[in-house]
């Protein structure tokens, strides 16, 4: 066996130390040696990620109570949709924050001060299609670069932002659909 086989053979081998940590600080629950000091990192991403969601669910359920006209009553039962399915969103990352031993800043003072996308108050339909387009657009960029960040570090956490990701995309799709005369 060459000595490069033999190194690429002892990489793929467990780290028995990190098995033996493993066993205690039990009330650390899913944070492990090997996520360490990387779950408040994760955490923080998180919550900006969590207020993100939550101005959105508030923008479109404004947007779904308050739009108006002949041609807007599908789009209106879609706004209610999205807002339902960004709540969900944040439910799950609010969950993987307890998981991670963090708390889920759900403070409304600080909600707007760390989300990454803005509230808005469109008064035509064209203009809130066009303000939540603009929302799922950033969405997806904060997941893409959460997704990188997160990496390998903690691959549960990057599966589950893979899913809102590919979710946000399908929001961002009809959204754009919508602009088109």
């Amino acid at each position: 066996m060459t000595e490069k086989a033999k190194t690429k053979m002892a990489s793929l081998v467990l780290d028995k130390k990190a098995l033996e940590a493993a066993k205690k600080n039990l009330e650390n629950g899913v944070v492990t040696p090997s996520l360490g000091t990387n779950a408040k990192e994760i955490v923080e991403i998180l919550n900006g990620a969590l207020a993100t969601e939550l101005v959105c669910v508030l923008r479109y359920r404004r947007h779904h109570f308050t739009v108006e006209g002949a041609l807007s009553a599908k789009i209106k039962e879609e706004f209610l949709i999205h807002a339902n399915e960004e709540l969900g969103h944040a439910d799950l990352l609010a969950e993987r924050i307890v998981q991670l031993g963090g708390e889920p800043n759900f403070n409304p003072d600080a909600l707007s001060k760390a989300s990454h996308a803005d509230y808005d108050e469109s008064k035509t339909l064209k203009e809130m299609v066009k303000s939540n387009l603009v929302a799922e657009r950033v969405a997806i960029e904060s997941y893409r670069q959460m997704i990188a960040l997160v990496g390998e570090k903690d691959p549960t956490t990057r599966q589950m932002l893979e899913g809102i990701l590919a979710m946000e995309e399908e929001h961002a799709d009809e959204l754009k659909d919508w602009l088109q005369p």
